[in-house]
């Protein structure tokens, strides 16, 4: 896996992105209007090779690929460039490919700026008249006329324009009466075509996600720097967790687009749906993105002197000349679920992968034929979701083969393996339904004991967790005070060589069959809460613990757990006495990386299915375009939660900086999880109310399972602020 653009790539984007600051400044596209074309920034970024980016080398361009493209798009987007960029980069190409000899100097002109190339979004026979993106600066147009490629020159009504939304160059071309000049005809030529114009939708989502961030940027630096009330407004929840959440939703977009270039450089199957689903998601985000952004200057924002309602009205006029947006999500769902065939572009080299290779294959293949050959039909009947589905034996037998945990050193009995195979593995549990529950918090103390933990500890509790022999159980929360787990009033008072334990804990689930429990006490009252605690290990076998069962609606318990005078040895506390707080946040770092895009994924995969076998008026649910639309926005969301916790592995794996990423992958995750499983148990209705088919039972218990994925480890709300102040800079918010 690689999330980086090469150093190559990177020296490209800042050179573009110095270019545009300097050319592309607020102060040059206001200059700009009306028109909204700047000539001296066109004829820069010719020179630079920004027209001809995607113009082979033969025929005089710099050949570089799609990828290479997106990312000057993203700057474009930034610095609002004048002019019709993504249409003119896309109109080379397709003249390069398909021109004569004739059109070589009119090429020429266009790489260089001297001239301008833009593109007719619709076939000319169904539409001779047509806004035209840039048309009303355009030398030429590329248009579609049913199985011919054309050159228009001199078209009626560049010289009117229309005043438009966002005061773009936009012309309403009149192409029949315009110069034609046949480029190509038949089937190649109309791939061609076709082909380019999934191309300029990638290349105007990266636009959007550059010009999505910067105005998020705007808006979080107006928001530190605004008063009212006598405090930073940025200060505000109500401001900063909407900025936060859509923050996270630009992050995927951006890699949505490079991962939809990716799948088209690889062939993958579903490559044509990422392009379509890529540039909605870009689209929706962007236009959410720049109306909170705007929101966030109040009523400054509708003024004519501040900045962002310049960003406001491209975000959305650039997209609209396609037409409406939420015709791409059908568009992907046709192309998801019924196969529509559509010719996708030469994306060239492309440097950023989002597989998690052949290491990460070869675990998961290993953990599948484990359970395969493993789980008899007993123990599938004993399956189950939640802590209940444990089976000691199964357990034991991981370990033994040391694939319990793979990414832990082989001291402790891993295998030394990536995140990305730990992760491959991880979600073939997923898919054979056998409960990771255990593995997921056991896996988080295991850590901590052997970071934090004594010589003995490690000897008598490591070593059986190690060998698959012992689980432990998660003991932060407390009745009265919930996610304020500095609040914690459970007592560790001095005694003897070790500690007496007095309180409870909420919420300790698998407390039943934990045989540890990593519990925080307060061992110092007299001191800020957060100083006066430490952590311990307690064993659950101890005198003075008790479990008291807590049931809930998603078919499993967790537990109250009770410590009356738990006596505890002194080697069995972790970090030092008040480090307990160090110690936690080592523990949820852990959690905060955990993302539910699997289960989402696999609720997914049942709604499909059910669709697929489900009739309604004699056809498949699955034909019916509404339905594909519904489930293409589930797809987005599960391909959105998958980059964004392949950011969060990356990162760990290359140890690159990480603000917030794992906060922001368990954020997203678990709230389009929560939606799309009420989304799912509605188009699976009425089926999706009983327990008739597997399908329906998984969606089912799906959905009452997302309830809770929004609190586990810590709830939404506290992840927003996390965000909040290391990506967006905000003051800290409570």
């Amino acid at each position: 896996m690689q999330l980086e653009p090469n150093s190559d790539q990177l020296m490209m984007a800042e050179t573009f992105g110095r270019f545009l600051d300097e050319h592309s400044s607020i102060e040059r596209v206001r200059k700009a209007l009306p028109s909204g074309f700047d000539v001296a920034l066109w004829q820069g970024l010719g020179e630079l090779g920004a027209l001809s980016i995607r113009v082979p080398v033969g025929a005089g361009g710099v050949g570089l690929g799609l990828f290479d493209a997106a990312l000057l798009m993203e700057q474009a987007g930034r610095t609002l460039a004048s002019g019709p960029l993504a249409e003119a980069i896309v109109a080379a190409r397709l003249l390069a490919l398909l021109g004569s000899k004739e059109q070589v100097a009119l090429l020429e002109a266009a790489a260089t700026g001297h001239s301008v190339l833009t593109l007719a979004h619709h076939d000319v026979e169904d539409q001779p008249v047509q806004l035209v993106a840039g048309g009303a600066v355009a030398d030429a147009v590329l248009a579609r006329k049913g199985n011919s490629v054309v050159l228009v020159r001199s078209a009626p009504g560049k010289d009117v324009g229309e005043r438009n939304l966002a005061s773009t160059p936009l012309a309403r071309l009149d192409l029949v009466q315009g110069e034609q000049e046949l480029l190509a005809q038949g089937e190649q030529a109309v791939e061609a075509f076709c082909a380019a114009l999934e191309e300029w939708k990638l290349l105007i989502a990266a636009a959007l996600a550059g010009l999505s961030r910067e105005a998020l940027r705007l808006a979080s630096s107006y928001a530190s720097e605004r008063t009212q009330f006598d405090r930073l407004i940025g200060s505000y929840q109500a401001v900063s967790h909407p900025l936060a959440s859509l923050s996270v939703e630009v992050d995927a977009g951006r890699y949505m687009v490079w991962r939809a270039i990716c799948d088209i450089a690889d062939s993958e199957p579903l490559a044509a749906s990422a392009v379509s689903t890529a540039a909605w998601w870009a689209c929706d985000v962007a236009e959410r993105t720049v109306a909170q952004s705007l929101h966030t200057f109040g009523g400054y924002g509708l003024t004519l002197e501040y900045d962002i309602h310049l960003f406001n009205l491209r975000a959305k006029a650039w997209p609209l000349v396609l037409g409406d947006p939420s015709l791409l999500l059908a568009e992907a769902g046709r192309r998801r679920y019924l196969g529509e065939a559509v010719s996708l572009p030469d994306a060239g080299e492309v440097s950023v992968e989002f597989s998690w290779g052949e290491e990460a294959e070869a675990l998961a293949e290993e953990v599948r034929a484990f359970f395969e050959r493993t789980l008899t039909p007993e123990l599938k009947a004993k399956a189950h979701h939640s802590f209940d589905g444990h089976d000691p034996g199964v357990h034991r037998k991981l370990a033994e083969e040391k694939l319990l945990y793979p990414h832990w050193p082989r001291r402790l009995g891993g295998r030394d393996a990536s995140p990305y195979a730990a992760r491959a593995a991880r979600r073939v549990w997923e898919k054979v339904g056998w409960t990771t529950n255990f593995m997921g918090t056991t896996n988080i103390i295991g850590f901590v004991m052997d970071r934090f933990g004594s010589d003995v500890l490690k000897a008598e509790a490591l070593s059986r967790v190690v060998a698959g022999e012992a689980v432990c159980s998660l003991g932060f929360s407390e009745p009265h005070s919930g996610s304020d787990v500095f609040a914690a009033k459970t007592k560790a008072v001095r005694e003897g060589e070790g500690w007496r334990i007095d309180g409870q804990k909420m919420f300790t689930s698998g407390g039943k069959q934990a045989d540890y429990v990593l519990l925080l006490a307060r061992t110092d009252p007299d001191v800020p809460k957060h100083k006066g605690l430490t952590m311990f290990l307690v064993p659950m076998s101890s005198p003075g613990v008790s479990v008291q069962p807590v049931h809930t609606f998603q078919d499993e318990r967790t537990n109250i757990t009770f410590y009356d005078g738990v006596l505890v040895p002194d080697s069995y506390r972790l970090g030092d006495v008040g480090g307990g707080v160090r110690v936690m946040g080592a523990s949820l770092e852990i959690e905060h990386g955990m993302s539910f895009c699997d289960p989402h994924a696999h609720a997914l995969r049942a709604a499909e299915t059910h669709c697929r076998q489900t009739r309604r008026g004699g056809t498949p649910l699955i034909d019916d375009p509404l339905i594909q639309s519904r489930l293409a926005r589930v797809a987005a969301n599960v391909a959105a939660s998958e980059v964004l916790l392949f950011r969060v592995l990356w990162a760990v794996t290359e140890d690159k900086p990480a603000p917030a990423f794992g906060p922001s992958s368990k954020m997203f995750s678990s709230e389009v999880y929560r939606a799309d499983s009420a989304e799912l148990l509605n188009i699976a209705a009425p089926e999706s109310l009983v327990l008739a088919s597997p399908e329906a039972a998984y969606i089912n218990g799906a959905y009452r399972l997302s309830q809770v994925s929004t609190v586990y480890g810590g709830t939404s709300e506290i992840h927003r602020s996390m965000i909040a102040e290391q990506q967006l800079g905000l003051p800290r918010t409570r």
